[in-house]
């Protein structure tokens, strides 16, 4: 109960913020808006995004050799909860009334960057090792630690499912108490998370150190991070004084090369080099194959929050029973979909496989890519309505949503597992890495679509329809390859079913 309703508000704050990000950024400086265009908000959108799940590697990694799971989600949390109202700053010193507002001051632009590097840097910290306690609480091979995985995995969907609703009817008013509102969601997950931490007494403790080396080596460890963080630190102030110019775009596009170099530079080394059997060098070349469709998949996936979130704010008819509801409860539709087919989908594999007709994971994964396309193909069309000049019928985004959900239910579960599956003995924890390595790359790619696909100008409008087109091509051409693959990845994957 502790961990569900700690990670609740935590995704509360996630996806409350999320929903309102691309929005601040684009919309005008008049409206209480950034005034950013729609390429650079997308490459920032992306690189937060792309941060988020990066930053987990090393949050893990620190969690278990310095922190302690349990004092880790504790900090990661207040320094998300710090981040949200860092982002809220500006508002608070102004009246809130903008109409007379002809340009940004330095406190705007400051602290929602500093309030993005916050949340980052917290998500971090308590994103992977508040998953990694759940685990704790069960014996190795208990039946009921999938059962524990699936309630924990509700409490994602219940605050990602609730916080764009009650965020974005905030930030009508303002948009400072949007982001405000998502910290106080943070806030009131750090406060039940100390009142009831008395239940996780023994589960998720900082690393207990015996031996005089094992003291030097943390110490030393810890005087790293100290002095990494200082460094970090001097950084980011030298960059917001803006003595060094910034040119987001292009910081984004070196990141997706970099983050695709480690990961294939890292496998290619444990294929190579890891003294690992014929059997599991394929198998690793199997989590090298899935990484690009995984890549693919999310930056396709994660396009609801920055060029599905554009379309539905700029070309989508919002009026209900005379009502025009705000943008960014469209964000809450996917989570609703998990939540009302996820156990339909889980019960279906189980029926399938009683019949021996469950597919094979290759071929979950190619039904994941195919459902993304045909979401992307429905947004064809609502484009093709919005570049005739006309407002398109939410029911668009919402077929949309519906088939991308059933494609995150394909493939999304059925990675993670097969990764721990495939993972050769002593490289579970790294191969995962490399999982997420893969979701953090779709979304660094999610975010520079948006600003190439978001009919931001007239030109952009016109071109709308072709570029959803081209995404479609993409996605479906990947789903086919994926499956003319098949049988040389059910090969390589050996004695994994």
């Amino acid at each position: 109960m502790t961990l569900f309703f700690t990670e609740m508000w935590e995704r509360f704050s996630y996806y409350g913020m999320r929903a309102l990000l691309i929005l601040f950024m684009t919309a005008a400086i008049t409206e209480g808006g950034l005034g950013f265009d729609d390429k650079t908000s997308g490459a920032i959108y992306g690189l937060y995004t792309m941060g988020v799940y990066l930053l987990a590697l090393p949050g893990g990694w620190l969690a278990d050799r310095l922190f302690g799971l349990k004092k880790s989600v504790w900090y990661g949390g207040i320094i998300i909860a710090l981040g949200h109202f860092t982002m809220a700053l500006p508002g608070i010193f102004s009246s809130g009334n903008y109409a007379d507002k002809t340009g940004l001051t330095a406190l705007d632009t400051n602290s929602f960057f500093l309030g993005l590097i916050l949340i980052v840097l917290g998500t971090g910290l308590l994103k992977p090792n508040i998953s990694s306690i759940v685990g704790q609480l069960y014996p190795e091979g208990s039946s009921k630690r999938d059962a524990g995985f699936s309630i924990f995995y509700m409490g994602i969907n219940l605050g990602a499912l609730i916080a764009p609703i009650a965020c974005s009817t905030l930030a009508e008013y303002d948009w400072h108490l949007g982001f405000g509102l998502a910290g106080l969601g943070m806030v009131l997950g750090l406060i039940q998370y100390k009142l009831t931490g008395s239940s996780l007494e023994g589960y998720g403790d900082a690393p207990v150190v015996l031996e005089e080396t094992e003291r030097v080596k943390q110490n030393k460890l810890r005087s790293m991070v100290t002095w990494i963080g200082i460094g970090a630190a001097v950084m980011v102030g030298v960059l917001f004084t803006g003595i060094i110019p910034i040119n987001v775009s292009a910081i984004a596009g070196a990141s997706g090369s970099v983050i695709a170099l480690v990961a294939f530079g890292y496998l290619g080394y444990v294929i190579v080099f890891g003294g690992l059997s014929t059997s599991d060098r394929n198998k690793v070349g199997v989590i090298a194959i899935l990484f690009l469709f995984s890549a693919m998949f999310w930056s396709g996936f994660e396009q609801a929050g920055s060029t599905l979130n554009l379309f539905a704010e700029r070309f989508t008819d919002k009026r209900v029973l005379g009502f025009e509801i705000p943008t960014g409860y469209f964000q809450s539709i996917n989570s609703m979909f998990i939540i009302i087919f996820a156990p339909i989908f889980g019960g279906m594999w189980v029926w399938l496989g009683r019949k021996n007709l469950e597919p094979s994971s290759p071929l979950k994964f190619t039904f994941g890519l195919l459902l993304l396309g045909l979401g992307f193909f429905v947004m064809y069309f609502a484009a093709k309505i919005a570049a005739s000049g006309d407002l398109a019928a939410p029911t668009w985004l919402l077929m949309t949503y519906m088939l991308h959900t059933f494609g995150e239910l394909s493939l999304s579960p059925v990675g993670l597992s097969l990764v721990t599956k495939l993972a050769p003995k002593g490289y579970a924890g790294q191969m995962m890495g490399i999982w997420f390595l893969s979701v953090s790359l779709g979304n660094l790619f999610a975010g520079l679509i948006a600003g190439e696909a978001s009919g931001g100008t007239d030109e952009a409008l016109a071109r709308m329809p072709d570029q959803y087109m081209l995404i479609v091509y993409t996605v479906i051409g990947s789903a086919l390859v994926l499956f003319l693959l098949k049988p040389v990845i059910k090969r390589m994957m050996g004695n994994v079913h």
